[in-house]
């Protein structure tokens, strides 16, 4: 299961609304990068994949493909504001590590 905090899903309503994006989902993939191996990528899209997995979470459909289901099982996407800027964070129990800066993750 992935879920979304009411906070993250709040933001992306927030989001959707100011794009006219309302009624997507929300894509979610793992892609190589970054210096620790693996960096999340968020974005709207219309339609699932034939092979995707759907969730729903406060609101949120969310869609991940089979190869990138493997790193975000039992994630939770937040949403934080903080001194040094605000974004959206990943509360990934499958991560082994992650590069100094905090963008990117190796499992």
């Amino acid at each position: 299961m992935i879920t979304i905090t009411e906070k993250a899903a709040s933001k992306v309503k927030e989001i959707a609304a100011a794009e006219s994006l309302e009624g997507q989902g929300l894509r979610l993939r793992v892609v190589g990068g970054g210096c620790a191996g693996f960096s999340y990528d968020l974005y709207f899209e219309d339609a699932i994949g034939e092979m995707d997995e759907q969730y729903e979470s406060n609101g949120v459909k969310l869609y991940v493909d089979p190869l990138s289901h493997q790193y975000l099982e039992e994630t939770e996407i937040d949403y934080v504001e903080g001194v040094h800027g605000s974004g959206f964070k990943f509360n990934n129990p499958n991560v082994k590590g992650t590069c100094g800066c905090g963008s990117s993750f190796s499992a």
